[in-house]
C-alpha cells in the first residue's frame, strides 16, 4: 500500500514538474546554487572550496554534495539536472500542501491551498532559479505529513528534517522542538538516540565549517557580513514590519485575506485539525525571527514554510466548512466566510497577474524578466565554449559579481579566478549594453560596479550581451 501511494505520489510530481517546464521555461541555477555547484566541483578536484571570496553566499553542505556528485558529468549536464530537480521540487511543494490539506480537512480544501502556493509570484520565481529554499520547504511539509498520518512517528520526521538542516539551519529547530514533543512518550535510552540524531545535521554543518575555513561559525559570520555589505534589512528590531511585510509580499493580499480567515475559523471550530500546523506555523515564526536577530537577512524566501501553511489555512477559508457537519450551526458562518475570500481572490487577480507577466514574460525587457537574464547567461556561456572566455592570459576581470559562480563553473576554476578588481593581464568581461547591466545586477549595493575595460586591452569577441577583451603580457 505505502509502495503503491509512494509511485502515485512519483508519478503526480513528474506530471506535475514537466507541466510547469512546458508553462516557465525559463529555468536557471541562481548565484547562490551555482556557488554550492562549483564548491563541489572543487571537492571533486580534490581541492579545498574557496568560501573567502567577495560576496560568496552561505554555503549550504547538501548543495555542495550535489555539486560534488555531478561533477564528473560537466558543466552542462550538471545545470541541466539542477534546472531539472529545481523544476521537480516546484512541482512538489503544491503536492504535498495538497496532501495536509486534504488531510487536515478535506480535498477540496487541499486543492484550494496547493493553487494558492503554487500561483504565488515569488514561489514561481524562486522555484525556477533552483533557490535550496524550495527543497527545503518540501523536506519540512513532508516531515508534517508523515506525522499526520503516524503520530509521533519518531525517527523518519527527524531524518527528513536532518536532510532539510543541511540545506537551511531553521530545519535544526523543528527536529529540536519534535524532539522536546516526544520527550515524554519515550524512554531514556531512545530519547537518547533521537537526540544524537536531531544533533546531526548541526554536527556536520559545522564540521564542515571547520574543516574548510578552521572556523566553526563561518556560515553564520560570514552571512552577517554579506548582509551588511549589500544594506539588507536585518535584526530583531526591524523583524515586525519588515517580516510581516515579506510574508504579504509572498502570499499575497487575497492570500492574507483567505489565511485570516481560514486560521481563525480553524482554530474556533476545528482546533483538533490545525493544531499540528499552528504548532508548524509557531517554530517556523520564531526560526525567523531567529535568522533576523542573529544579524541575517529578512528575505521573502525564508517565509516560504509559513507561506505553505497559510496557504492550507486559505484553503480552509474556501472549503473549511465541508469539515463541519451539516447541521451545525457555524456552518453557514463559515460559506459566508468563504464567499468573502472568493470576492477577494477575484479582487486581486489583476495584481498577481501583472507580477507575474513581469516575470515570465518573454517579451519583457525589464530587470524581472527570467527569460532575460536566461538570455544573458546562456550569452555567457556560449563564449566560454567559442574559448572566448578562458585562463591562458590570466585572471578573468568581470564588472560586477554575479557571473564569477558561471564562469568559474564553466571554467573549472576556484572563483578566486575571477575577479571584480582592476587586472594587469588577462581577460575582461563587459557588459553589452546598459540593459544587461539592469537585468543580470546582482545587486543595486553590489560593491563591484566597475564597467571600466582596463587601459591596453582590445577586444576579441562579443554577441549581444557581452564583450570580451584581453591582454596576454
Amino acid at each position: 500500500m505505502q509502495r503503491t501511494r509512494a509511485l502515485i505520489a512519483a508519478a503526480w510530481i513528474l506530471v506535475g514538474a514537466l507541466v510547469l517546464r512546458l508553462i516557465l521555461p525559463f529555468g536557471f541555477p541562481n548565484y547562490d546554487t551555482l556557488y554550492s555547484l562549483v564548491w563541489g566541483q572543487q571537492l571533486a578536484r580534490g581541492q579545498v572550496p574557496t568560501y573567502d571570496v567577495g560576496l560568496a553566499p552561505t554555503p549550504h553542505p547538501l548543495a555542495e554534495m550535489v555539486g560534488l556528485v555531478l561533477s564528473p558529468l560537466g558543466a552542462a549536464a550538471t545545470l541541466g539536472i539542477v534546472v531539472a530537480v529545481a523544476y521537480i521540487a516546484l512541482a512538489a511543494l503544491p503536492y504535498l500542501v495538497f496532501r495536509l490539506g486534504s488531510a487536515w480537512f478535506s480535498w477540496p480544501a487541499g486543492l484550494a491551498a496547493a493553487a494558492f502556493v503554487i500561483t504565488r509570484y515569488e514561489v514561481l520565481s524562486y522555484g525556477v532559479r533552483a533557490y535550496v529554499d524550495i527543497p527545503f520547504t518540501c523536506l519540512v511539509l513532508a516531515a508534517l505529513l508523515v506525522e499526520t498520518r503516524r503520530r509521533r512517528a519518531g525517527w523518519p520526521v527527524i531524518v527528513l528534517l536532518d536532510v532539510a538542516g543541511l540545506l537551511r539551519p531553521e530545519a535544526w529547530l523543528f527536529a529540536g522542538a519534535y524532539w522536546l514533543y516526544l520527550f515524554g512518550k519515550r524512554g531514556w535510552r531512545e530519547r537518547a538516540w533521537l537526540a544524537a540524531l536531531v544533533a546531526v545535521s548541526p554536527v556536520l554543518w559545522l564540521a564542515s565549517d571547520l574543516a574548510i575555513t578552521g572556523n566553526l561559525l563561518w556560515s553564520l559570520n560570514h552571512t552577517q557580513t554579506t548582509a551588511s555589505q549589500l544594506k539588507r534589512p536585518t535584526g530583531l528590531i526591524k523583524f515586525p514590519y519588515t517580516g510581516a511585510r515579506r510574508l504579504g509580499e509572498v502570499l499575497g493580499p487575497d492570500g492574507l485575506i483567505a489565511a485570516g480567515i481560514g486560521g481563525v475559523l480553524s482554530l474556533w471550530l476545528l482546533r483538533s485539525r490545525i493544531w499540528l500546523g499552528l504548532c508548524a506555523g509557531i517554530v517556523a515564526l520564531v526560526a525567523f525571527a531567529i535568522v533576523a536577530s542573529s544579524g541575517l537577512p529578512i528575505d521573502d524566501r525564508y517565509t516560504f514554510v509559513l507561506v505553505a501553511l497559510l496557504a492550507i489555512c486559505a484553503g480552509a477559508g474556501l472549503f473549511g466548512w465541508r469539515s463541519l457537519p451539516d447541521d451545525h450551526p457555524r456552518r453557514r458562518l463559515w460559506q459566508a466566510g468563504s464567499v468573502v475570500c472568493v470576492i477577494a481572490i477575484a479582487a486581486f487577480i489583476p495584481w498577481n497577474a501583472t507580477r507575474l507577466h513581469q516575470t515570465f514574460d518573454s517579451a519583457n525587457p525589464k530587470k524581472q524578466s527570467l527569460s532575460a537574464q536566461l538570455k544573458v547567461e546562456n550569452d555567457l556561456i556560449a563564449l566560454t565554449k567559442r574559448r572566448a572566455i578562458t585562463l591562458r592570459c590570466g585572471l578573468v576581470g568581470v564588472p560586477y559579481h554575479t557571473p564569477i559562480p558561471l564562469l568559474a563553473l564553466e571554467l573549472h576554476a576556484s572563483p578566486a579566478k575571477i575577479v571584480t578588481r582592476e587586472i594587469a593581464n588577462g581577460t575582461f568581461l563587459a557588459a553589452a549594453s546598459k540593459a544587461v547591466r539592469e537585468v543580470y545586477l546582482l545587486d543595486p549595493n553590489d560593491p563591484g560596479k566597475n564597467y571600466a575595460v582596463p587601459p591596453h586591452f582590445k577586444l576579441t569577441a562579443s554577441n549581444r550581451s557581452w564583450l570580451v577583451y584581453k591582454r596576454c603580457g
